[in-house]
């Protein structure tokens, strides 16, 4: 009992129709960093709302360094030092950093007065132990994300917390964020914490944590020291098939003519000068650390962003979009990184997100919308896309990130562009979902659509691209073919290196 700081022995969970999990056993060090991965709907999410006292488990054991513990509510859990970091915090905006920090604990004279000496005393220190240089008096509300989750950090600090849980802390950071991040989890290891670090960033896991745990289909498939794995290893048991060809192998083949082409586009302050050529076939990437502006120049080019200058040509006729309708009207979809927020209306069932754009196609064709074939179309792309729903009347809500995902290329797909922008494509969805969505890109390419893939993830862009425009603050910085990609030399390019065009 003593060599693991937590176990969890042998729990279960059954839901109507679900076994979500079969009889795991789920142990974790004292003082280790250790990850936890898996498909979405593996079960990780169970098991650790059944750790957070969320669900109760219909049968298994809890031990908290040696002693059996019983979770029955979140409130337990934070009592016995089991603190949870999550992507989305949940502070009150209009409270100072140091009322968040001991919101169920104030400290006070008596008689319900606050002491506000203690409490920003209390808060400046944990603020500093946390790496935060901020005022305790603060609001909430003036913070970045990442000194949110500073503050979230604190937060738990301010427990005593012994064993904190990180779900998917990186997916709204920058890399400086996250380096820093990175430090706090490993300053909290040196004090003797123990972290559980769950995340589909497989170069995160591989950077941070000393073992990892695999999850599929509600078992435990694998634990083992991070020094004694690999990626292809980690992704082989988390979808339980070889997955040598995660991208789709595209023969050498002739591109077609070239169907959009930005000239010396500049939005300030984002970036400037941009100019490029895009050909029917063609999977053109565009690359840069965040802040390189790449998004920037997608929003401008579907009319988003208002372009400062430059020039915009689409089927050699210059085209000038003052809302992205307009661009979809003319013929260029775009797949926003922020797919909950921007690219579905996950109020609304999943055949009403997958045929919306047909409007502004039939608008295009000059024709009108066939709706009695509203549900028959949806039904063809949720089969040719493998969409996981139990029904297109499904809120698209109710679907898993990688599904909702299908659901937005599906939209696309419906609306037949001559030109689909993916910004960020495969973000915060499993590596099973990701190989999928590699593949209904390719394709779209082979059959003659033009595709600017833009991502942060060089194997992605290692994978699917013709050829990448890597941008350094606003500024495109090199043109680099298929042929002579290298991470190393994008990874260059993209940190500064001498400007290159091909």
């Amino acid at each position: 009992m003593g060599e693991y700081f937590l176990e969890m022995r042998n729990i279960t969970k059954t839901f109507p129709g679900v076994k979500a999990l079969k009889g795991v056993t789920f142990a974790v060090q004292k003082g280790a960093i250790h990850g936890l991965v898996g498909e979405n709907g593996a079960g990780k999410s169970t098991l650790m709302n059944v750790l957070g006292g969320v669900i109760q488990p219909d049968s298994g054991e809890i031990y908290i360094n040696g002693q059996r513990v019983f979770i029955t509510n979140p409130h337990e859990a934070q009592r016995l030092g089991i603190a949870f970091i999550h992507q989305e915090t949940s502070l009150f905006n209009f409270l100072s950093i140091a009322r968040n920090i001991f919101i169920s604990n104030l400290p006070s004279h008596g008689r319900g007065r606050i002491d506000f000496k203690t409490l920003y005393e209390r808060s400046a220190a944990l603020l500093k132990r946390v790496g935060l240089d901020k005022d305790p008096q603060a609001l909430v509300k003036d913070l970045t994300v990442a000194e949110k989750q500073m503050v979230e950090i604190a937060k738990a600090l301010s427990f005593e917390s012994r064993i904190f849980v990180l779900d998917e802390p990186t997916s709204p950071l920058t890399d400086r964020e996250i380096e820093n991040l990175f430090r706090i989890i490993r300053e909290l290891k040196n004090q003797g914490e123990t972290i559980i670090y769950i995340s589909h960033r497989l170069n995160e896991i591989f950077e941070i944590c000393d073992s990892v745990t695999v999850m599929r289909d509600g078992e435990i498939v694998d634990t083992t020291p991070i020094t004694e794995t690999n990626k292809f290893d980690l992704v082989r048991k988390m979808v339980g098939r070889e997955l040598s060809m995660m991208f789709l192998q595209r023969d050498h083949r002739e591109l077609g003519k070239v169907v959009l082409e930005v000239r010396e586009l500049t939005k300030k302050p984002y970036f400037r000068d941009i100019h490029f050529s895009l050909r029917e076939g063609e999977i053109l990437g565009l690359f840069g650390l965040v802040g390189a502006g790449r998004s920037e120049v997608a929003r401008t080019i579907v009319g988003d962003y208002r372009r400062d200058s430059g020039k915009v040509i689409l089927d050699g006729n210059e085209v000038f979009f003052s809302h992205p309708k307009e661009a979809i009207a003319r013929g260029i979809g775009f797949l926003t990184e922020d797919r909950r927020g921007e690219g579905l209306a996950v109020e609304m069932e999943v055949y009403k997100n997958i045929t919306m754009a047909i409007f502004w196609y039939q608008l295009r064709r000059g024709v009108n919308l066939d709706l009695g074939r509203e549900k028959e179309v949806a039904e063809e792309y949720v089969k040719e896309l493998r969409i996981v729903t139990p029904t297109i009347f499904q809120q698209a809500k109710n679907l898993s990130g990688g599904n909702q995902q299908k659901v937005v290329v599906a939209k696309w797909l419906c609306a037949q562009p001559r030109v689909l922008i993916v910004d960020e494509p495969t973000r915060g969805i499993d590596v099973g979902a990701k190989s999928e969505i590699y593949h209904i890109v390719a394709n779209l390419a082979q059959e003659g659509m033009g595709i600017i893939f833009i991502s942060s993830e060089i194997e992605e862009i290692l994978g699917m691209c013709d050829r990448v425009l890597v941008m350094y603050e606003g500024e495109l910085i090199a043109e680099v073919p298929r042929q002579e990609m290298t991470q190393e030399k994008i990874m260059y390019y993209a940190t500064g290196g001498e400007r290159v065009h091909a």
